[in-house]
């Protein structure tokens, strides 16, 4: 019985062990998708997401910057070119649904991305 429970304890933190590696590297791979978002750097960003093989559609919803998604975290940051490159990736009416224009709208009156989000949803002005 001893050698059973101590084989299970061993089994289970080797498990652990190999898990941890890939939630740091999805960690790392995000904090880097917001440090380029933030830096409006649309190029790294676009290379990160093509050097890792994802597509932004995919895994968007996994993917918080400081607790806000790419989308607000691009407009709080003014950060136009990888905004617009973000809202281009994403179906319309998952920009619909998520209520990113009404949250910029009233957060952030004057961005430029507003205009873009309303394009790309189909409620241009």
């Amino acid at each position: 019985m001893k050698v059973i429970h101590t084989t299970l304890c061993i089994s289970l933190l080797t498990g652990l062990m190999l898990a941890t590696p890939a939630v740091v590297a999805q960690e790392q791979l995000a904090a880097s998708m917001c440090d380029y978002v933030k830096a409006d750097d649309k190029n790294r960003f676009r290379k990160i997401l093509s050097d890792n093989r994802l597509r932004l559609r995919n895994i968007y919803d996994g993917v918080m910057c400081n607790g806000t998604s790419l989308i607000r975290f691009a407009v709080t940051n003014n950060a136009v070119g990888a905004g617009e490159f973000i809202v281009k990736q994403l179906p319309a009416a998952q920009i619909t649904a998520s209520g990113d224009i009404a949250w910029a709208e009233a957060n952030h009156a004057g961005s430029a991305l507003i205009a873009i989000l309303k394009e790309r949803a189909g409620s241009g002005e």
